[in-house]
């Protein structure tokens, strides 16, 4: 099976070259000098020659708050070049696993998200994100697996974690939210379900994080005490929790936003979802043993 993934720079990509490593598949990763994904002839010229069986889009404007005010760069990515490469799998009989948000959710609900809950994004990021579903869901419903997920981290790049432990070593005290819950997920778990949904062609609209739920400040407790655990810090500091009022943000964060994964057990059952504390220990041994 030849399998192209796009967006080869980001965490997502990374696990997923480590998941799909000994496989038996032909895997192109293609980032942005490679591919101009908001170009149907970048999409047409680049992916054409590559009999591509299965394309995964891990590629996406991440950048919540900055989102707000460069929403062209944010749609371009976000919706416009879902809807292009949707097109390009449709028009070559391709398969496309895609991954979006929880930011697609208001927040409000209370309850975990089921997949088909109402879509009601609160900022432009969450708003791109939804527009790229659509476009997916429209274009190629039978020959595409929707994947949402939320609090994505990895022992590459730049995330909440590394950031965390950055600060932690540096500052005297932190200030973190605690009034917005949801569910760290270790992209490695996420590439996974990905691999899975590609080889297997698994259609449909899934979600897919750790199991259990945290609040920032959980979550950055957590961070702390297994980094000084593993010798990946030296102090522990004070880490006190704050309203989200608190901390004022160009773009609203969902209050609410764990993610229901009934169905992903249940059509994913090879793919077995860890608690989000001990795939956080796992990762931090990574980034501990320098791998």
């Amino acid at each position: 099976m030849n399998i192209v993934i796009i967006g080869k720079s980001g965490q997502l990509a990374f696990e997923l070259s480590r998941e799909l490593e000994n496989s038996k598949h032909q895997v192109t990763y293609l980032g942005r000098d490679d591919v101009d994904i908001t170009s149907t002839a970048s999409i047409e010229e680049k992916l054409s020659p590559l009999s591509v069986d299965v394309l995964i889009n891990a590629s996406a404007y991440t950048a919540v708050d900055k989102a707000e005010e460069d929403t062209d760069a944010c749609n371009a990515i976000n919706a416009l070049a879902v809807k292009k490469l949707a097109t390009f799998c449709k028009a070559t009989g391709a398969f496309m696993v895609h991954v979006s948000t929880d930011y697609v959710f208001n927040g409000h609900k209370g309850s975990p998200y089921l997949t088909d809950d109402p879509i009601e994004p609160q900022g432009a990021y969450g708003r791109s994100k939804a527009e790229g579903e659509k476009a997916l869901l429209e274009i190629i419903p039978e020959a595409s697996c929707l994947i949402r997920t939320a609090w994505v981290y990895s022992s590459h790049g730049n995330n909440f974690v590394k950031t965390m432990l950055r600060l932690m070593a540096d500052k005297p005290k932190l200030t973190v939210i605690d009034d917005q819950i949801g569910t760290p997920t270790w992209a490695k778990g996420l590439a996974e379900v990905c691999v899975c949904a590609a080889v297997n062609k698994t259609v449909g609209v899934y979600h897919w994080t750790d199991e259990g739920v945290a609040s920032w400040y959980d979550f950055a407790l957590a961070i702390q005490e297994l980094g000084f655990e593993k010798g990946l810090l030296n102090n522990a500091i004070p880490v006190s929790p704050i309203p989200s009022s608190e901390y004022p943000t160009p773009a609203k964060r969902p209050h609410y936003s764990v993610l229901d994964k009934t169905a992903t057990r249940n059509v994913f059952a090879s793919c077995h979802p860890s608690h989000w504390r001990a795939q956080l220990s796992a990762m931090m041994s990574e980034l501990a043993d320098g791998k």
